[in-house]
């Protein structure tokens, strides 16, 4: 069985992230979506919430999971038996940054394999931090998220929250 990784914050989830995770089940027997939760950054939404919200976003997808972590994806990965991250990119600038990561990570766990997945065009453009920005001053983002975790933001702002 071949197990892969899909490591990321997702705060919040976009239907970017969700096709990666839907391509890349389709390529290996279980792939995990796991939250980092990164205590250096302030999130939007709690790491228990962006895993409720992945879980309804990925239901009904063949294997798979969705998990939290903290610390280094390569001891993750380790911890979880697995040999493949899963990264997706969506211009070449992503792709500097990645390939540093993956490199990086290599050197730690030279059995761990970093397979890269190219954003469809649509979904190129799309970023959290764009969907945090338009969702804060009340624009809609229901074409950049599925729609939980529209559902959720909407309501996370409608209460004043920030």
């Amino acid at each position: 069985m071949v197990r892969a990784i899909y490591a990321g914050s997702f705060d919040p989830m976009t239907r970017g992230h969700l096709d990666i995770i839907l391509r890349a089940s389709k390529l290996f027997d279980e792939v995990i979506m796991a939250v980092v939760a990164n205590p250096g950054k302030s999130p939007l939404l709690p790491v228990d919430v962006r895993k409720k919200l992945i879980a309804r976003a990925t239901e009904g997808m063949p294997g798979v999971k969705v998990d939290d972590f903290q610390g280094l994806t390569v001891s993750y990965a380790r911890q979880k038996n697995s040999t493949v991250l899963v990264r997706g990119l969506r211009a070449i600038t992503d792709f500097e940054n990645e390939l540093a990561m993956a490199q990086t990570n290599k050197e730690l766990l030279p059995e761990l394999e970093t397979i890269f997945l190219m954003s469809k065009a649509e979904y190129s453009f799309i970023s959290s931090t764009m969907v945090k920005e338009i969702a804060r001053l009340g624009g809609d983002v229901s074409h950049f998220v599925p729609p939980v975790v529209n559902d959720y933001l909407k309501e996370h702002f409608s209460r004043g929250a920030e």
